[in-house]
């Protein structure tokens, strides 16, 4: 394990186990799936309580994305040109990658990218992805959220078969 891992390691398992969850669903590479294997596995936590922590802790930053994406992104391009240019690029690259999908399925597809339990399709990218397209944040967050409920109780499910499958593998071998 590299040091970095370590450290963080350590200092989640120092913390209470609910927090640790909610702290780890609020990291964008990790979200729902790492924290709920995290809470299951580690803290042995039940699972309607890691589910339901996890959720919180990955709504976390959707309040906060969604009202800022706009106003940030904008001070940066009047600003620095640089941010101008990197804006530019990603509205258009994303555009011309999405945009079928949504108008096709509106709002709808937001809820099936952050139920999608892979990586990059989590609640900061869907943020993202709502800001680019010009999704309301009323209706980004109503997708979210029940994108997230999905994709929770996905990863809950898969968690809990991995552990009784390999539950059954060690008493069977024994």
């Amino acid at each position: 394990m590299n040091p970095i891992n370590e450290i963080l390691f350590e200092w989640l398992i120092n913390i209470p186990p609910w927090l640790s969850v909610i702290f780890l669903s609020t990291i964008p590479f990790g979200e729902l799936r790492v924290s709920i294997p995290f809470g299951l596995t580690v803290y042995g936590m039940d699972p309607i309580s890691v589910y339901f922590l996890a959720i919180i802790g990955n709504l976390i930053p959707v309040f906060i994305l969604l009202p800022y994406l706009e106003p940030v992104s904008i001070y940066l391009r009047n600003r620095l040109r640089i941010f101008d240019l990197f804006f530019t690029w990603l509205f258009d690259r994303t555009r011309v990658k999405h945009t079928e999908k949504f108008e096709r399925y509106g709002t709808l597809a937001l809820i099936l990218f952050v139920s999608v339990p892979l990586p990059v399709t989590g609640a900061w990218t869907a943020c993202a992805a709502a800001f680019v397209f010009g999704i309301r944040p009323v209706h980004a967050l109503t997708a979210i959220t029940f994108g997230l409920l999905i994709g929770g109780l996905i990863v809950t499910i898969l968690t809990l078969m991995s552990i009784d499958f390999f539950n059954f593998i060690a008493i069977n071998t024994i």
